[in-house]
């Protein structure tokens, strides 16, 4: 069972990790449109993220490297799905669906989550996180403004549930804590896998990796291409996917994964501060309702863990060994 001063602190982590993934649309945007293809965004963002993290994940492993090879598999599914995979599956949807679509479906991955305790776990929803589903849903769709400009695609459809399997397995993965790897080399070594996956599509034409301009515009000014290149890889790579591990250990796949939403009113705010996109009264008012629809499954689970201790996710890892942990 988790305690309230773990939970709270999965709670802050997974709003850390949330804040910094959600950097990456106004970094990735600078590059993109100079004329990077996202495909290469996304490699170099995680190549250099998983370098950024090779000392840490090396250090975390001492005197325990079979752990690496015991947890073979689920750092395999992670780098598959969770990285690559999802990465892959988005870049297709958008060849296809308007980008908030893509998103929308992307997202859906957290009602995956929610499915798969249930159908895998017996953790069946309760009434209070199916509201704050539909809640947070529905709020998800007037942030990313569903109702203008929405193409559909059948194939750009399928490509977008790709995505959200990615992101379902992002969460469930990360929350597995039976023989699993530190989180810090988790995120390393997933994401090490993940950038040879992406070279490979890249390599057979998939993806499409394309330099573009070395000069990029970033906060109303002209800045070199690296500086939000950086920013994505120790931002919105090397840290956002380790905290997101230590996150969903601490909350378990059910609440980091909706927690995980705000990682678009996080990208709205960043992009208002750096691009100067004003955020609309819409996407303010779909803010309120993701933040509505969380703090209703958090009530639901908090009156879970305490009448079924039994049925709560996996037991927190955080306690005296995080430390050592990360």
């Amino acid at each position: 069972m988790r305690t309230t001063g773990g939970s709270s602190l999965g709670l802050v982590l997974a709003l850390l990790s949330a804040a910094s993934f959600g950097t990456s649309g106004a970094f990735a945007s600078s590059l993109i449109e100079d004329g990077w293809s996202p495909a290469l965004v996304v490699l170099i963002r995680i190549s250099l993220g998983a370098l950024i993290l090779a000392v840490p994940s090396i250090l975390s492993l001492r005197g325990q490297w079979s752990r690496l090879w015991s947890g073979r598999r689920s750092v395999v599914l992670y780098a598959v799905l969770a990285v690559g995979g999802a990465q892959v599956f988005y870049f297709h949807a958008v060849q296809r669906l308007s980008v908030g679509v893509a998103l929308m479906i992307e997202y859906l991955g957290v009602v995956l989550v929610v499915l798969w305790m249930w159908l895998r776990h017996g953790r069946r929803p309760q009434r209070l996180t199916v509201l704050g589903s539909l809640l947070a849903v529905a709020g998800l769709a007037l942030v990313l403004d569903l109702f203008g400009g929405i193409r559909i695609d059948p194939i750009g459809v399928l490509w977008g549930l790709g995505a959200a399997v990615g992101l379902a397995a992002y969460f469930l993965i990360s929350a597995k804590v039976d023989d699993a790897l530190p989180p810090v080399a988790m995120a390393g070594t997933g994401m090490a896998i993940g950038a040879v996956m992406l070279a490979v599509f890249g390599g057979i034409g998939v993806l499409p990796l394309r330099a573009g301009a070395v000069t990029v515009h970033l906060h109303g000014g002209a800045v070199a291409w690296w500086i939000p290149m950086l920013g994505l890889a120790v931002i919105a790579a090397a840290f956002a996917y380790a905290v997101g591990v230590m996150a969903a250990r601490a909350l378990g796949a059910t609440m980091a994964s909706f927690v995980g939403l705000t990682e678009v009113l996080f990208a709205v705010l960043f992009a208002w501060l750096l691009v100067d996109q004003l955020p609309t009264v819409i996407q303010l008012l779909g803010g309120l309702l993701i933040v509505g629809g969380v703090a209703v499954i958090r009530v639901d689970e908090l009156r879970r863990s305490e009448s079924f201790p039994q049925l709560t996710d996996e037991p927190s890892p955080l306690g005296p060994s995080l430390p050592e942990r990360v």
